[in-house]
């Protein structure tokens, strides 16, 4: 019903049958959030969530409303209307300013949940945006995107709020992709998603949900430490890991198009992002860290271990070999 419904959105010929996929999509997210029993906040989490996206579905569906009854009126005013709609999608997509359920939800979550919030939830909404991405203020909504994706995740110790912040950050990103055009959005949509499923993988196997337990998790096989923090680099876009292409093709494009204010703003401010990603990894990238006696031998099985190696092999050296193949092609 999930992956329906978010169908049936993309495929709308109207707005007001987008807005039934929105509907569905909603009703059908709310019991994968209740399905845990061990985290007590999950049913706040999925009321919280209910409520969020009810008054934004509300939201759309008088903007939808309005538009309809200014066309039989003969009445001009699409500006208004369009500016009701993009809000509420931008609420349903947990953009800044309108971000602060975001972190919230994601805390009462599960990794396997919080990996369908920060990806597969983003598709509807993220298209239905895309087609009123041409307004003017938009760059601001970019702008407090980016800034509080970076600063929000500065201070956090939860892991989960730390990618809810990440996944903000991204989220500007792939607006400003989405002003380029479609494909560049989707792209980077998709590099974003693999690269998020490769962490939650890890997170999810170790159960690891604070960032005490990264510390103390990986001191009995040091090369799945140097897997998980190449993937975390990899998502914060440091070349010359798979993370960083989306982030090249996005700022050659702005380039291209004379925005040079606005991508000064966005990379200045992943640099911040990046900046929490390091002071994660800086104690397992240093070979005199001090490591406790009292930690336990985690149980994992092959398939779990070969299976990260492919995706941090994957993230890790996908730009290299990307680089070394595009000129013998091109």
């Amino acid at each position: 019903m999930l992956m329906m419904s978010t169908m049936i959105t993309i495929s709308a010929n109207s707005w007001l049958s987008a807005w039934m996929g929105l509907e569905i999509n909603l009703l059908s997210f709310i019991p994968l959030m209740m399905d845990n029993n061990n985290n007590l906040m999950s049913t706040e989490a999925s009321l919280k969530y209910f409520l969020i996206q009810t008054i934004a579905s509300a939201i759309l569906l008088f903007a939808i409303i309005m538009m309809f009854i200014n066309n039989l009126m003969m009445q001009n005013n699409i500006i208004f209307n369009k500016l009701i709609m993009i809000s509420s999608l931008l609420i349903k997509s947990g953009a800044a300013p309108f971000h602060f359920w975001f972190p919230m939800i994601m805390e009462g979550l599960t990794w396997n949940n919080s990996l369908i919030l920060m990806t597969w939830q983003k598709i509807a909404p993220m298209m239905l945006i895309s087609y009123l991405i041409e307004m003017s203020f938009m760059k601001y909504i970019i702008i407090i995107s980016i800034i509080i994706g970076s600063l929000g995740g500065l201070n956090q110790i939860s892991l989960r709020k730390l990618m809810a912040y990440s996944s903000i950050n991204h989220l500007g990103w792939m607006l400003s992709a989405m002003q380029i055009n479609e494909i560049m959005w989707i792209m980077y949509f998709c590099f974003y998603s693999f690269l998020s499923f490769s962490m939650i993988f890890v997170f999810k196997n170790f159960e690891i949900y604070y960032m005490n337990q990264l510390f103390n998790s990986f001191f009995n096989s040091k090369i799945m430490k140097f897997v998980l923090f190449f993937n975390l680099l990899s998502l914060g876009g440091l070349p010359p890991f798979i993370g960083f292409l989306p982030k090249w093709f996005v700022i050659q494009s702005m380039i291209s198009n004379n925005q040079f204010l606005l991508i000064t703003i966005m990379t200045t401010m992943t640099l911040i992002t990046l900046y929490f990603y390091l002071r994660l990894c800086f104690a397992a990238f240093m070979l005199n860290y001090y490591e406790n006696n009292w930690i336990y031998n985690m149980n994992f099985n092959n398939f779990s271990i070969k299976s990260m190696l492919i995706f941090s092999f994957i993230s890790t050296f996908s730009m290299i070999l990307i680089s070394i193949i595009y000129p013998l092609f091109y």
